[in-house]
């Protein structure tokens, strides 16, 4: 059995911000009644965290839950704990309309941090990430440039990105140019 890697194995980038590949990142698709008191608890067993409110990321200490959509949540949870943890919110929300999928390794992780990390998100998608309009614990699904991915800010003004694993490479030489030195635009 191959040792799984993440989709650069750890590539780095510094110039206006870090890009960085962020690593193995357990991920769980949940779609169903995000009010089910059944779906709360299992988010809650399963991440540690709440359900979040619309356009919001709620962290906790070994886990996460971002809002995807009026039905959807993007858990994160450790790597080598998402089989168990898909399995385990299955199974607890059996009997409910609901689905639980690991796509872990369907996915990439990135993290962009540093003084020019508003600027260069900012560049790449079609958001406002001046510091009072885009705020800690907001999460947004989004373009990146030419591809669908979804961020949130951290407290520490670091960001965490995530697209599909396919476009991966792409999505981190983007941010990489826009990260250039050179390309300073100093809008945030």
């Amino acid at each position: 059995m191959s040792k799984a890697v993440s989709v650069l194995n750890g590539a780095r980038y510094s110039g206006l911000a870090k890009v960085e590949d962020a690593g193995l990142q357990g991920m769980i698709t949940l779609r169903g009644d995000l009010g089910s008191s059944a779906l709360k608890a299992a988010v809650k067993a399963a991440t540690g965290a709440e359900v979040p409110a619309q356009g919001t990321v709620s962290i906790a200490e070994n886990g996460a839950a971002a809002w995807m959509s009026p039905d959807e949540l993007l858990l994160l949870v450790p790597y080598e704990d998402a089989v168990a943890k898909t399995a385990e919110v299955a199974g607890a929300l059996k009997g409910e309309h609901a689905l639980a999928v690991n796509v872990s390794d369907a996915r990439a992780f990135f993290r962009l941090s540093g003084e020019g990390a508003r600027e260069v998100l900012g560049k790449v998608s079609p958001v406002d990430f001046d510091a009072a309009a885009f705020t800690p614990g907001q999460f947004r699904r989004s373009r990146l440039a030419q591809v669908a991915g979804a961020f949130w800010l951290n407290e520490d003004g670091s960001f965490y990105i995530v697209c599909f694993r396919s476009v991966g490479e792409y999505v981190f030489k983007l941010l990489s140019a826009a990260a250039h030195p050179q390309s300073k635009v100093g809008v945030y």
